[in-house]
């Protein structure tokens, strides 16, 4: 059973979850949150029409691209993006929030959202996922979505060149097979619950009654 405890410094853990388009990171991040207690994923606001079977509130944030710039302006972004001409962003308030609450949150960002979250100085651990190959990450694609020939090659153009940025990083998994990609992600969140600098105030606890 994964350790729900909230963290001994009082504050949650800010994880950042990046891959190209269809290398199924938001798949893997809610089996990952179903599956580990108090580690929450951030729902985006995003400049999008919902799609079916999509609800506000639920899976997105819907706002008009007027209301999304005039948060971009007003510096309400935690990190956002113009992705293949719709807008996405993280509320820095809302993180925030959690994260102060003693609960982990996890991002679900491209990379150009991830560099602006390092750029802002915030502490984070970041993790890539990566397709078993560009063969399946083109055969993923196509199998999921409706869309036209060119806006399939144009997200495996943008995928050439995130995979490129995998090194900045500080962890990566290989979503080779649903189940065990999970797996690897919670180990990689357990381990950071676990780190010396968030369990010192503990362990020096259980020390005193030595």
């Amino acid at each position: 059973m994964p350790n729900s405890a909230t963290s001994p410094t009082g504050r949650g853990i800010l994880f950042i979850v990046s891959a190209p388009s269809g290398a199924g990171k938001t798949t893997l991040v809610e089996r990952l949150v179903e599956d580990v207690p108090r580690l929450k994923m951030s729902r985006s606001y995003t400049s999008r029409a919902a799609r079916s079977g999509e609800y506000d509130g639920v899976d997105y944030n819907f706002v008009s691209r007027q209301r999304f710039e005039a948060m971009a302006a007003s510096g309400e972004f935690l990190e956002w993006a113009d992705v293949f001409g719709n807008l996405y962003g993280t509320s820095a308030a809302d993180t925030e929030r959690v994260l102060s609450a003693g609960d982990d949150v996890v991002l679900v960002i491209d990379v150009q959202g991830a560099r602006q979250v390092r750029r802002r100085g915030a502490e984070a651990t970041t993790v890539f996922v990566m397709p078993p190959s560009y063969g399946v990450l083109e055969q993923r694609l196509r199998g999921r979505s409706k869309d036209t020939e060119d806006a399939i090659q144009r997200r495996l153009q943008v995928a050439r060149e995130e995979i490129a940025a995998f090194a900045e990083y500080d962890f990566i998994v290989i979503n080779d097979e649903l189940a065990s990609a999970v797996a690897r992600l919670e180990a990689i969140v357990l381990a950071e619950r676990a780190r010396l600098q968030r369990m010192h105030e503990t362990a020096e606890t259980i020390r005193r009654t030595f």
